[in-house]
C-alpha cells in the first residue's frame, strides 16, 4: 500500500482542494464524487461508489406522485385500517415464499 502524505489549506468557506497526487491515486476527475468518513479524529477521503440499486417500482411511484402534484391533484391519507396493518407488519418477518391468505385480484 502506497502512502501519500499531502497537506491542504481550508478556505474560509470550508473548502479544500484535493492535492493532485490524491486525485490521481483515487482516479478522480472533475465532477467525481468523493466520500468523507470521520473515524475518531481522522477524516478518511475515498472515491464514492455509484449510487446503490434504484428500485424501478419506487422510482415509477415517485414519478407518478410528482406528476399528480404538478397537475394539481392532491394526495389523501391511507385508510386507517391499511395504515394500522402496515405498522403491525413492520414487527413481523416477511416470508416472500409464504402462501397468501384470502383472495387476490391480479
Amino acid at each position: 500500500m502506497n502512502v501519500i502524505h499531502e497537506v491542504a489549506t481550508l478556505t474560509s468557506k470550508g473548502q479544500v482542494t484535493l492535492p493532485k497526487s490524491i486525485r490521481q491515486a483515487l482516479g478522480l476527475d472533475s465532477g467525481s464524487r468523493i466520500a468523507f468518513d470521520l473515524q475518531g479524529t481522522q477524516v478518511v477521503v475515498s472515491r464514492a461508489d455509484e449510487p446503490g440499486h434504484v428500485d424501478p417500482a419506487i422510482t415509477g411511484l415517485l414519478a407518478l406522485i410528482e406528476k399528480d402534484i404538478q397537475n394539481g391533484r392532491s394526495l389523501s391519507a391511507l385508510p386507517q385500517g391499511l395504515a394500522s396493518a402496515m405498522l403491525v407488519a413492520l414487527d413481523r418477518p416477511v416470508d416472500p415464499d409464504a402462501d397468501i391468505d384470502g383472495e387476490v385480484d391480479l
